[in-house]
């Protein structure tokens, strides 16, 4: 005797060495002995063997319409057997028997399994359904398959266009384009932006980049849509001063601006003059809303997203030529320099001139200011200033440190073997007297001005350090890295939200009003939350974007092997460049040994480099410089002390 059981999911046959009345002893084609429940043997025969009646039964099941069986099928519950007589028309032998059990059992759409060797047929709506669910999933392969195809062949299928971004940058894994797009992929072994460069998708590595930023925080595109224009300020008094700016030649946000007027009594008066848009823009209107949600102005190499709209930045940056309105904080400095008193005040400012540090640092330096300084415009009052600067810096107890600055000039109009854009590069030692002057004076209006609000019971936002940790804070705290007892960022309202905001309560404090936000309010919590998560994303990112333009340059320049100095273990720096690189070939050297790398490949998308070590050129005196602070914009200044 023979029976066909159902073990673990699966149909097997064998031969009966012992019948136990509730089971069997089995003795399988294999020669494997098993005990099986009496329950489930589905079938007991004499002939074929075993082995024989499995594969008889695929033979029927395949033979079998589907389609048919189900219309043959009685709409109860049936067991196999019965149907299988129904189907045949007489008795059926073992193996037509088993063939109709394999073939029920491999179609749970249109059966559905009620126990052992049981089945009833699926309800027509139902089967429906779930049949073209099948139907679906096959066209959706087909699909898969065929734009799986056509990116291995570098071409970019239709679906693709309108979901590029999507698809680089937060891919929606149910997504069949993203199936494909992995596939091939998979098939190709080229990373994502790699393919779809291949199939004309991305042209340029830069806005790969830069699209994954606007993706994420300007997904409606940086434009500022249509808002009324703002009403004038009130009529101000006009400053009977001349001021003038110090600004990195690409500047165009002018926040600040300094003027220099002796005392008849001896001394002068000392102007510091910062932009005033809060002037005109409100925190509740359509501008202030603006502001609001961008928060900072975002730099990047040879672009930049601006905080407000290009035509607010030009009718408020501090433009020679003409009276800007300004807030503006004047410092009564005696004949020896000291600060003997402040006064701050809303004006109209005449601002007589735009200096430029390219244009002023050649003439004014340490060398020259060492010795006779040539004439220049406004060369009595620059000295001056840094006079005082000198003597403010020593007031906080502080020194300059010893970092470099890099400037990044992006040439759009030439095209390299990279794509568009031809990149210079160029260091700039942090600390120099133009530097110390615009730091300084900018350090005192925050302190001064953070203090003021503070004394009058009116809320701002503070950035505070303590323990060595740099924070945005309500309170009134000191700045330990700047040596003064607190410090509210109000000094670049152009392109800060938070100076915006301070600068809004500055106004409601000259004008005796109610201020805008209170220490309390969930806006001004929320503004500073926001404005901290939000600040160092936008500088994550033009780091991110300083590294991409240095591997271009090395590629540009075909810098092959470059000069680095060690920093740690497997991590050098290039000279001259703010540029880390991993090096996992550099054997056991001290840190600042000067070494000769050689750069094997550069990938753009990735905005990595491979390199390895060649070479130790020597060992520098003494320990080298640190890596200065992110250049926060391109010529707006960032007081020493806030890196973090």
């Amino acid at each position: 005797m023979n029976v066909l059981f159902e073990e673990d999911g699966a149909f097997k046959a064998g031969s009966v060495l012992a019948d136990n009345n509730t089971s069997l002893q089995i003795e399988l084609a294999s020669g494997k002995r098993s005990k099986v429940k009496t329950a489930n043997v589905l079938l007991r025969f004499e002939e074929p063997a075993p082995a024989a009646l499995l594969e008889s039964a695929e033979a029927e099941a395949e033979n079998i319409d589907i389609d048919f069986l189900w219309e043959a099928s009685p709409d109860i519950e049936f067991g196999f057997a019965n149907l299988a007589r129904d189907y045949y028309g007489h008795l059926p032998l073992p193996a037509e028997a088993a063939g109709v059990l394999l073939r029920l059992h491999s179609a749970p759409m249109y059966f559905h399994r009620k126990g052992k060797g049981h089945f009833r047929k699926a309800p027509p709506e139902i089967l429906q359904a779930a049949l073209a669910g099948l139907e679906k999933k096959r066209a959706q392969a087909l699909a898969i398959e065929r734009m799986s195809s056509e990116l291995q062949a570098g071409q970019l299928p239709t679906e693709f266009s309108p979901l590029l971004a999507q698809l680089l940058y937060k891919p929606d894994r149910n997504r069949l384009e993203t199936k494909a797009l992995e596939a091939a992929c998979a098939e190709t072994g080229l990373s994502v932006p790699r393919l779809l460069e291949k199939c004309g998708a991305i042209t340029s590595s830069h806005d790969y980049h830069l699209g994954r930023f606007l993706f994420e925080f300007f997904p409606q595109g940086c434009t500022f849509g249509d808002y009324p224009a703002p009403a004038a300020p009130a009529e101000l008094p006009r400053a009977a001063v001349t001021a003038f700016s110090i600004d990195d030649a690409h500047t165009t946000e002018i926040d600040d601006a300094f003027s220099v007027t002796p005392q008849a009594s001896g001394g002068w008066r000392i102007g510091i003059h910062i932009a005033a848009p809060g002037l005109a823009i409100h925190h509740d209107d359509a501008l202030g809303t603006i502001a609001r949600s961008r928060l900072s102005t975002v730099y990047m190499p040879g672009r930049k997203i601006t905080m407000l709209p290009e035509q607010i930045v030009e009718a408020y940056t501090l433009a020679a030529g003409r009276d800007c309105p300004a807030i503006s904080l004047y410092l009564e400095v005696a004949s020896d320099l000291r600060v003997t008193g402040h006064e701050t005040r809303l004006e109209y400012v005449p601002v007589a001139a735009n200096l430029r540090h390219h244009d002023i640092e050649p003439l004014f330096n340490e060398a020259t200011l060492a010795g006779e300084l040539p004439a220049f415009p406004f060369r009595d009052e620059l000295k001056l200033l840094w006079e005082l600067a000198c003597v403010l810096e020593a007031g906080r107890g502080k020194t300059g440190v010893n970092q470099s600055d890099y400037n990044f000039v992006v040439d759009w109009q030439a095209t390299t073997a990279q794509g568009q854009g031809h990149i210079s590069i160029s260091e700039r030692r942090r600390g120099s007297p133009l530097d110390k002057l615009v730091a300084e004076l900018m350090i005192a209006a925050n302190s001064i001005w953070g203090r003021a609000l503070a004394d009058a019971g009116i809320a701002a936002l503070y950035r505070a350090q303590t323990a060595g940790k740099v924070r945005m804070t309500t309170v009134a705290a000191p700045h330990e890295g700047l040596g003064v007892d607190c410090y509210a960022w109000s000094s670049s309202p152009l392109r800060r939200y938070v100076d915006l905001l301070n600068q809004w309560q500055l106004i409601a404090w000259l004008k005796a009003e109610a201020p805008p936000f209170t220490a309390k309010s969930e806006a001004l919590l929320a503004a500073l939350r926001d404005f901290e998560l939000t600040y160092a994303a936008y500088a994550e990112f033009q780091r991110g974007m300083e590294r991409y333009w240095c591997l271009r340059w090395l590629q540009q320049e075909n810098l092959q092997r470059p000069v680095a100095q060690v920093l740690r273990e497997g991590l050098v720096r290039l000279e001259h460049l703010p540029l880390v690189l991993r090096l996992p070939s550099l054997p056991a050297i001290e840190r600042g040994v000067r070494v000769r790398i050689e750069i094997e490949k550069v990938d753009l998308f990735e905005a990595e480099a491979r390199a390895r070590f060649v070479e130790i050129l020597a060992e520098p005196a003494d320990e080298p410089a640190e890596l200065g602070p992110v250049n926060l914009s391109d010529g707006a200044f960032e007081e020493p002390g806030l890196a973090e």
